[in-house]
């Protein structure tokens, strides 16, 4: 979603909760020095003089049997060159079973190439399914704080609850990232990142609404690999995602805003101010940061400006996530994008959203699943949204609205070979829950699945729990039944029976240490799609 911005934006539980407050990030911006290129922060016997953990620790895409371990060399986060010596330097990992490190299962060592960052992605194999494991690192002198972990179930194991959060969408500048502090105390097997996990803008002296002093590094847009790095480097410096990132696994996705606002494939935002060449070494740029800063199998490597990023993941016989890409392989936006009336150009049916490869795995996974819970985790608003008052529609050419021939096609697949097909959403800084209809101008039509959309961590500022657009969206729509534009993230917990879903609200984010609550809570029964209040 296109965020309203200047170029330069300016002014056991117990014991469960004991590691969360010992591990939580450290990081803070009073780290934050003057701009330029970082000396290495290395003395002649190869130990840091200072913390090179500084990122703190991830892990993500768990499989049965395995999980990856993320962490970042870089002492100087907020410096071109991170303060790394360029060569390589070795970091050695070890996975125990316990919280203080001493039930040790596995050790080993890789190298931190200069080439990525001095990022490692470490695939640990040869574990047991369904289990929490604990990780940490250790390089010249230095450890890292212990991150918790635990890997899928097996396929088809019988599973009688899952839980996991799914965000999106945390420009730094608009606000504190307190909801993460909130999530990472709720002891998730799982957490989804839907994509804007930074801002492409450049960020003002003052960090916008945190109030930091930030250097004169940050004043333009990312395009070079050292600028998209360094803007890693600050959101990322954030303790409460940090902590978040240190609670549970993730599994995440990119938007648009990792890249560029509203690219589609390989046309820019404004291509009258970067050829298709520009915008692919940029968009090669933005996918090696994005990788080098997220706990992605090396699989995940980009190539240039392509990044093989959708993917499939199986929690037992109670779930299926499949993880989108809406952003590479994408139509460019109809009529121009934005919300639009009378809009033919998006009922071609050659334009597309997912690709012809994508869509083609997605149906067959779908049609192919046992899962109890078959879940799409995607960027953008898949149900039909009317902006406009009275019997004329708007409707946004960004998300699925502009697609309707692949929507058309998964909503086929959802009524016909689906046993309870579940949409998860990020982009639009609002909270929403929406029926999916097999024709959405008809409300008498059959519901054939349900769609939860979560607002924004910090993009947007402090939002508000409604407003008229809220009211607009409500009274022209009938399937979308809840709306809020607060900041926060969802929960969902997964039974044979029900999904439960809970929207997770803070009352501001402008300023730090906002309480949270749950504002609704939804409901969908085994085999009976379409929303229920709890």
């Amino acid at each position: 979603m296109d965020l309203e911005n200047p170029e330069i934006p300016d002014p056991s539980a117990h014991s469960r909760r004991r590691f969360l407050q010992r591990t939580g990030g450290a990081a803070t911006l009073a780290a934050v020095g003057t701009a330029g290129h970082a000396t290495a922060a290395m003395d002649d016997q190869g130990r840091f003089t200072s913390d090179p953990f500084s990122l703190g620790v991830a892990s993500g895409d768990p499989l049965p049997d395995s999980v990856i371990l993320w962490t970042r060399l870089v002492p100087e986060p907020f410096k071109r060159g991170g303060g790394m010596p360029d060569r390589r330097v070795p970091v050695q990992w070890t996975v125990a079973a316990d919280e203080d490190m001493r039930e040790i299962v596995q050790t080993g060592e890789v190298f931190a190439q200069p080439e990525h960052a001095h990022s490692v992605h470490v695939d640990v194999t040869g574990l047991e399914s369904n289990t929490e494991y604990y990780y940490q690192f250790r390089t010249g002198g230095r450890q890292s704080s212990v991150g918790r972990t635990k890997t899928a179930p097996a396929p088809n194991a019988r599973l009688d609850e899952f839980s996991f959060a799914f965000a999106s969408c945390q420009a730094w500048y608009n606000g504190f990232y307190t909801a993460y502090k909130y999530m990472a105390d709720d002891e998730l097997d799982l957490i989804i990142h839907l994509g804007d996990y930074i801002y492409e803008y450049g960020i003002g002296p003052n960090g916008g609404e945190r109030n930091t002093s930030v250097p004169q590094v940050y004043r333009t847009e990312p395009k070079t690999l050292d600028r998209y790095r360094l803007q890693y480097g600050l959101y990322k410096s954030d303790p409460n995602l940090q902590a978040a990132h240190a609670s549970a696994p993730w599994i995440v996705t990119f938007d648009d805003h990792e890249v560029d606002n509203n690219w589609a494939d390989e046309d820019p935002q404004d291509p009258d101010k970067q050829s298709v060449r520009e915008f692919l070494q940029r968009r090669a740029n933005g996918l090696q940061a994005y990788f080098e800063h997220m706990p992605l199998r090396p699989s995940r490597m980009p190539d240039g400006p392509d990044m093989p990023v959708y993917r499939n993941f199986t929690f037992g016989d109670l779930a299926e996530f499949n993880i989108l890409d809406t952003r590479q392989y994408r139509s460019d936006q109809a009529c121009g994008g934005g919300a639009k009336k009378d809009c033919k150009e998006r009922l071609d049916p050659s334009r597309t959203i997912l690709g012809d490869a994508q869509e083609e795995w997605l149906l067959d996974n779908l049609g192919n699943s046992t899962a109890t819970w078959d879940i799409i985790a995607n960027q953008v608003l898949m149900a039909e949204m009317d902006f406009e008052r009275g019997p004329e529609e708007a409707l946004s050419m960004d998300k699925w609205d502009g697609y309707i021939a692949d929507r058309d096609r998964v909503l086929t697949t959802f009524e016909q070979e689906v046993r309870n097909p579940v949409v998860i959403t990020g982009d639009f800084h609002r909270n929403f829950a929406n029926n999916l209809k097999k024709d959405f101008d008809d409300p008498d039509s059959a519901t054939i699945g349900t769609e939860f959309i979560g607002t924004s961590i910090s993009s947007g500022k402090n939002g508000t729990e409604m407003d008229d657009f809220g009211r607009r969206i409500l009274a022209e729509n009938e399937h979308i039944k809840y709306h809020n534009a607060q900041r926060g993230y969802v929960r969902c917990t997964l039974t044979p029976d029900q999904w439960q879903t809970d929207y997770q609200v803070v009352p501001y984010v402008t300023d730090p240490g906002a309480p949270i609550h749950t504002d609704a809570s939804f409901v969908v029964k085994d085999g009976n799609p379409g929303l229920q209040e709890r």
